[in-house]
């Protein structure tokens, strides 16, 4: 699970740096240009930042909801000037240009509150620079939002995690949804790979009454290698008695089905068991 845990780290650290190049730019004031595109859905805008300088180019990119941008006019035809904002506890972004038909760009200022490190230093997330408070502004997290984690009393949380889970939608609910299934769900790290990989309350119940009980890491597996509730009452016909949650992901990792089992048993092999069926597997026994 060391692969898991580190990839999940690195794609949590991309999205959290939204484009940012470096910590260096906690020197420097953030302007830069803006685009705003729409998207599928009516009540949200794709939304671009671009900040350029002699020693960085960085880019944001994410939907937003059209209601954090006040005096964003999307409705009118043609083209027209604008001018529009979004506050944040983390800061305000100002933006002014034009939009053409739900289509836009321009330039854009953004002021970072200056009462927003010290009340989450008072929550107890530190390490807050510039670019970090730019992110966190952007993905709006709040210091209620922090307090909020805070008093879940979780294992490993800190500031860029704190972030992440913005980003990935990590929230009092889900927490509570997953603890209501039975699990600990106290590990920063591993809430962040349930909502990467799309591990859920519902998945948790199915596994445990097909008689899984698979621990959170086991459930990542699950999800990474595809070991269903579907798949796991085709091997449970298969008359094994008890399978192990890591003898069914070696058997999704190696391509072990419910018909390649069948196929052995056709041919006369005999006192199989699932550590067996593996290794032909994995040998090429066909």
């Amino acid at each position: 699970m060391k692969t898991i845990k580190h990839g999940i780290l690195a794609l949590a650290f991309c999205a959290m740096t939204a484009g940012f190049a470096s910590t260096a730019l906690a020197a420097e004031e953030f302007k830069g240009m803006w685009t705003i595109e729409p998207t599928t859905s009516a009540d949200r805008v794709h939304l671009g930042l671009r900040h350029r300088s002699d020693r960085h180019n960085s880019n944001f990119e994410m939907d937003q909801p059209t209601s954090a941008f006040a005096g964003l006019d999307l409705k009118t035809p043609g083209k027209h000037d604008v001018k529009f904002s979004m506050t944040r506890d983390a800061g305000r972004l100002d933006c002014e240009g034009y939009i053409r038909d739900g289509e836009g760009a321009g330039s854009y200022v953004f002021t970072p509150d200056a009462k927003y490190v010290p009340a989450m230093r008072a929550v107890g997330f530190d390490d807050i620079d510039s670019a970090k408070q730019f992110a966190m502004a952007m993905h709006d997290v709040s210091v209620e939002f922090a307090r909020q984690m805070k008093a879940e009393k979780l294992d490993n949380l800190d500031t860029d995690k704190l972030l992440a889970f913005r980003i990935f939608d990590v929230n009092p609910q889900f927490i509570r949804e997953m603890r209501g299934a039975g699990l600990p769900a106290r590990d920063a790290d591993k809430l962040i790979a349930f909502r990467v990989h799309g591990v859920k309350a519902n998945d948790v119940a199915a596994m445990r009454k097909s008689g899984i009980e698979a621990s959170e890491d086991q459930l990542i597996a699950f999800r990474v290698h595809g070991v269903t509730p579907e798949y796991v009452a085709k091997v449970d016909k298969l008359g094994f008695g008890r399978v192990e949650p890591d003898q069914l992901v070696a058997m999704r990792v190696h391509g072990v089905t419910p018909e390649y089992i069948a196929g052995l048993k056709s041919r006369g092999m005999k006192d199989l068991t699932i550590d067996k069926v593996v290794s032909l597997k994995i040998h090429g026994i066909d």
